[in-house]
């Protein structure tokens, strides 16, 4: 058993938990969104600073909830990429600030890594090989997981990500940020099919396109046009049908890709990570497509959705029972391919 401290500081949460393997011993998550939300998005700096302001307090309050000592901790682990640059440099140098205090062996971890490990705190028998299904604020990618540490990225989002594209069009609907907390709940209300939507189909071959690619900047633009058009008539906005048919668009061009590429890669589960695992429709569809296919679709509990510290650690203690531990020299990445993970040990 490998029990592990992490840190992920790499947008606007501040996370620490500590991790048994698969079990969290103890989560905490202090969310920026409170601040950020009178600058309608994250503002790099304004991040960092809180993430100093809270790092210390949210450490010692995930030690005191484990009832754990520093002797029972194997490893202090930290997100290092991909993410803002500021921001991750706190939480890695906290970590290996308390490696080299406390004589621990130190990991840095892949953000997009920690978000398909999410699914694994919650279930004790899924093991590779598996499609990730990765749908966030900043990232949509469908990564084949052949094992800890290697991934083949099949499809990605060509323009705005699935959770970007949410919170232009909460932006454009006047409903504040974060966009797809509000989003979802609106559509609850609205009717799916009031709208017919663009899925923004990827076709071009070649090019560094993959085939199971998708485009959500096209369906923003055409959410854009539709409230023109109402304003220019003086009609009031049917908020909630638009809501409905955003969401019911997004959920089938996401299920329709990740079933497609299940199956031509023969592989009979795919697990969600990211914070628009937490999304109603996505759910709704995928779980329906899925059990038509025979196929699993696994989402992780709904606070390990968002950012957290628990993801980071599951993946640490994956990495460190093969041997891999990172230098203390290790830096900070904005942009590092997932595909690198391995070059972090």
């Amino acid at each position: 058993m490998t029990t592990v401290l992490a840190i992920e500081t790499s947008c606007d949460e501040t996370a620490v938990a500590i991790v048994n393997n698969r079990q969290v011993c103890s989560s905490i998550i202090a969310s920026q969104i409170p601040v950020h939300q009178q600058y309608g998005g994250v503002v790099p700096e304004v991040a960092s600073r809180q993430h100093l302001e809270t790092l210390n307090q949210q450490i010692a309050q995930a030690m005191d909830e484990s009832s754990m000592g520093w002797e029972q901790i194997d490893a202090i682990a930290a997100t290092c990429a991909p993410g803002l640059v500021g921001a991750l440099l706190v939480g890695l140098t906290s970590a290996k600030t308390l490696a080299m205090v406390h004589k621990k062996p130190f990991l840095g971890v892949h953000h997009l890594e920690g978000h398909i490990y999410a699914t694994y705190l919650a279930q004790p028998t899924l093991y590779p090989p598996f499609l990730s299904l990765l749908v966030s604020g900043g990232h949509t990618s469908l990564i084949y997981v052949k094992d800890c540490g290697k991934y083949e990225t099949l499809g990605e989002t060509r323009d705005d990500a699935a959770g970007e594209a949410y919170d232009k069009v909460a932006r454009l609907l006047k409903l504040g940020y974060p966009g797809g907390p509000i989003i979802d709940k609106l559509a609850q209300t609205g009717d799916t099919h009031a709208f017919a939507l663009p899925e923004g189909k990827i076709s071009l071959p070649g090019g560094g396109y993959h085939r199971y690619d998708a485009s959500f900047s096209g369906l923003k633009t055409a959410v854009l046009r539709l409230v023109q058009q109402f304003e220019k008539h003086g009609r009031e906005l049917p908020i909630a049908d638009i809501a409905a048919s955003f969401q019911e668009t997004i959920a089938k061009a996401l299920t329709k890709r990740a079933i497609t590429c299940a199956r031509d890669y023969k592989l009979d589960t795919i697990a969600v990570g990211g914070g628009v695992a937490a999304n109603t429709g996505l759910r709704k569809h995928l779980q329906a497509a899925a059990g038509e296919h025979n196929i699993r679709a696994l989402f992780p509990p709904l606070k390990y959705c968002t950012d957290n510290a628990a993801m980071i650690g599951c993946a640490a203690a994956d990495h460190l029972a093969r041997g891999h531990t990172s230098p203390l020299t290790l830096g900070v990445n904005s942009r590092l391919s997932l595909s690198q993970v391995m070059q972090l040990y």
